[in-house]
C-alpha cells in the first residue's frame, strides 16, 4: 500500500473558472482547489448525485469529539490498515499448519513441497498488495461521494469476510488462503485511505495527525509478528483459527465506532474553511423595500456569518491565509518542478514524459519491494544458510514496521526542504545500493540491506505521492496518482513469474533476478532524474529571464532622474 503524502493545506493556486461554473461561494477574483479530491474519475466523468455527502467544518464540532475521533483512527487503523504486509511474519506459521501442502506434487518429497508452498503462499501476497494498490480507484469514488462512514464500513465488512475465510480455509469448496487473504487486503485501505480528511479535524496539526495516520499504517504490519510469537510460544497450540476468529473483533468495533463516534462526512479543508470567512454577505435591500420579516433575516444572515467566522479562526489559530500561501510557495519554489504539468488535462499529463518515466519507475521499485517482501527467507536461505536465514528473517520482521515509524519525521522534512530532482536521485541511490548489497553473501550486507530497505519503502512511496502533488496538481491527484499505483500494481501480477525464475529456472539462485530487477531501476531511474533535472533547469532558466524581463519593464515606466 502506498503512503499518500497528502497535504490538508491544499494549493492556493488560482485556477482559470469559467464564471458560469463558479458556485456561489466563490470570489469573483479566485477560484482555490475546493478540496483535495480522492476520486480517480475525473469530475467532469462524474454523473450527478443527489445523495452525495457534504463536508462539515471543524468547529461545528465539539473538541473533545475531535479528539477522541483522531485517537480511535489511529488505534483501529494499528490493527487493520496494512496488516496484510506482515506477511513475511505469518509465512512460516502457514507453513508450519501445513497451507497447500495437500495440494503440491511429490508430497514425499519436503523439499519440493516447501518450494510448491512458498510459490503458492508468494502468489497470494503479490494478489493481495495488487488488490491494495488497485482498491484506490473504487475507493477514492466512494469516499467523494458517499463519505468516510460508508467507506470505512464498507473495509470493516471486507476485513471479517477475510477473517472467516482465513479461519476456515479447510471448510470452503475454493482456496479460503487466498480470497481470505485477498479480502484482507481489500479491507485495510478502505478504513486506511477514508481516514486522511482527519488531517482537516485539527489544521493547525494536520501534518501531526497524518504522520500518526501513516505510522499506525506502517505498524500495523507488526500484528503478524506477535502472533507469530504467541504462536511460537504455545508450541502451535494457538493455531491460525484461533487468532483469525479472534480478530474478528477489529471489524466489529470498526462498525460500532462508525455509528457513536466517527463522522459521516469528511471535514472541511483549510481552503474551504477560508473561502467561508471570506465569502461576502448579500447585499442589503433599499431601506424602502425591508420589512419586519426581511430585516430578521438579514441580521440572523449577519450573525450567522460571524459565528462561522469565530470558529473558523479558533481552528485555524492566527495565521492568516496569505502567510499559509507564502510557505506553500517557497515550498513549491523549493521543489523546481512544481507547477509545470497543472494547466494541462488529466490525459495530456498521462501521455507525457513527466508520467510515463514516474509510472516505469515505481513499477519496477514496487515490484522489487513486493518481492523482497515475499521472498527475503528464500533469498538468504540461498545466499546463506537456513538457520541465517530464520535469524535475518525475525530481524525483517521487527524492522519493517519500526523502520517506517522512524522514518516519517524525517520524510516530509526532506521532501520539502529539498528539490524534486535531489528528492529522485536519492531514490535512484538508495535503490541501486539497496541492489547491490542484495547480491553480496555476508551478513553485514544482510542487516545492511534490510535496514536501509525498511527506511527506503516508506520514504519512496510518500516520494511518488509528492512528485505526483507537485507535478500534476491536485485538481488531478485522483486520477494521475491512482493511475501509476493502478497501474503498477497489475503488473506487479508479474512477480510470481520472478519467484518462479528464482527457484525453478536458476535453481534456487536469487541472484540473476536480483540483478535484473538492480538494472532495470538504475537504467529507469536514470532516465527520470536526467529528464527532471533538464527541465527544471529550463524552468529556473526562463523564470529568469521573466524576472529580467519585468525588471526592464518597471525599469522603464519609473525612470531615475539623477
Amino acid at each position: 500500500m502506498s503512503l499518500n503524502r497528502v497535504s490538508s493545506l491544499e494549493t492556493f493556486a488560482i485556477l482559470q473558472v469559467p464564471t458560469d461554473q463558479r458556485s456561489r461561494r466563490s470570489s469573483d477574483a479566485s477560484a482555490r482547489a475546493r478540496k483535495l479530491s480522492f476520486n480517480p474519475i475525473p469530475q467532469e466523468w462524474d454523473a450527478p448525485t443527489l445523495d452525495s455527502v457534504h463536508a462539515v467544518g471543524a468547529f461545528e464540532v465539539r473538541k473533545w469529539k475531535r479528539v477522541l475521533q483522531v485517537v480511535a483512527t489511529v488505534i483501529y487503523c494499528l490493527f487493520a490498515a496494512g496488516i496484510v504486509f506482515g506477511f513475511a511474519a505469518i509465512k512460516p506459521v502457514l507453513i508450519d499448519e501445513g497451507a497447500y501442502r495437500e495440494t503440491c506434487a511429490a508430497p514425499d518429497d519436503p523439499k519440493a513441497v516447501k518450494k510448491c508452498q512458498d510459490i503458492k503462499l508468494n502468489t497470494m501476497f503479490t494478489v493481495a498488495a495488487v488488490a491494495t494498490n488497485v482498491a484506490a480507484l473504487p475507493i477514492g469514488a466512494i469516499l467523494d461521494h458517499y463519505g468516510p462512514r460508508v467507506c470505512c464500513l464498507m473495509g470493516s465488512v471486507f476485513l471479517a469476510i477475510g477473517a472467516l475465510l482465513m479461519a476456515f480455509e479447510n471448510k470452503v469448496p475454493f482456496d479460503g488462503l487466498f480470497f481470505g487473504y485477498l479480502f484482507l487486503a481489500l479491507g485495510g485501505p478502505f478504513t486506511y485511505i477514508s481516514s486522511f480528511q482527519l488531517s482537516n479535524a485539527f489544521p493547525r496539526n494536520s501534518g501531526l495527525i497524518l504522520a500518526l495516520l501513516t505510522g499506525a499504517f506502517d505498524a500495523s504490519s507488526a500484528l503478524f509478528l506477535v502472533y507469530r510469537k504467541i504462536y511460537e510460544s504455545s508450541n502451535g497450540a494457538f493455531g491460525h483459527r484461533k487468532f483469525f476468529l479472534g480478530y474478528l473483533i477489529v471489524p466489529v468495533i470498526i462498525i460500532i465506532l462508525q455509528f457513536i463516534l466517527m463522522p459521516a462526512q469528511s471535514y472541511k479543508t483549510v481552503g474551504e474553511l477560508v473561502e467561508e470567512i471570506e465569502e461576502p454577505l448579500r447585499d442589503p435591500q433599499p431601506y424602502d423595500q425591508i420589512d419586519e420579516h426581511t430585516a430578521l433575516l438579514q441580521e440572523e444572515e449577519r450573525q450567522h456569518h460571524a459565528e462561522v467566522v469565530e470558529g473558523v479562526q479558533k481552528v485555524l489559530g492566527t495565521t492568516k491565509a496569505d502567510k499559509q500561501a507564502k510557505r506553500e510557495e517557497k515550498k513549491n519554489e523549493i521543489s523546481g518542478v512544481w507547477g509545470v504539468m497543472h494547466q494541462f488535462s488529466a490525459l495530456d499529463q498521462i501521455k507525457s514524459p513527466w508520467f510515463i518515466l514516474i509510472c516505469l519507475f515505481t513499477v519496477i521499485q514496487m515490484t522489487r519491494i513486493n518481492y523482497f517482501v515475499a521472498t527475503v527467507d528464500t533469498q538468504y536461505e540461498a545466499l546463506l544458510d537456513e538457520e541465517k536465514s530464520v535469524e535475518l528473517n525475525h530481524f525483517f520482521d521487527v524492522a519493517l514496521p519500526l523502520g517506517g515509524i522512524i522514518s516519517i519525521p524525517f520524510i516530509g522534512t526532506v521532501l520539502d526542504r529539498t528539490s524534486t530532482v535531489t528528492v529522485l536521485s536519492v531514490l535512484v541511490t538508495c535503490a541501486t545500493i539497496i541492489g547491490v548489497l542484495g547480491i553480496i553473501p555476508e551478513m553485514w550486507a544482510a542487516y545492511a540491506n534490510i535496514c536501509l530497505f525498511t527506511l527506503y519503502r516508506p520514504f519512496y512511496y510518500t516520494a511518488v505521492s509528492d512528485y505526483s502533488a507537485k507535478v500534476f496538481g491536485f485538481r488531478t491527484f485522483g486520477t494521475v496518482y491512482g493511475t501509476i499505483i493502478c497501474f503498477s500494481g497489475l503488473l506487479n501480477l508479474a512477480q510470481p513469474g520472478l519467484v518462479y525464475l528464482f527457484h525453478y529456472t536458476f535453481h534456487d539462485n536469487p541472484l540473476p533476478v536480483n540483478i535484473m530487477l538492480l538494472s532495470a531501476g538504475l537504467v529507469i531511474g536514470t532516465a527520470l532524474v536526467t529528464f527532471v533535472a533538464v527541465k527544471a533547469k529550463h524552468i529556473k532558466r526562463q523564470m529568469l529571464e521573466q524576472e529580467a524581463e519585468a525588471a526592464t519593464s518597471t525599469s522603464f515606466l519609473n525612470p531615475r532622474w539623477d
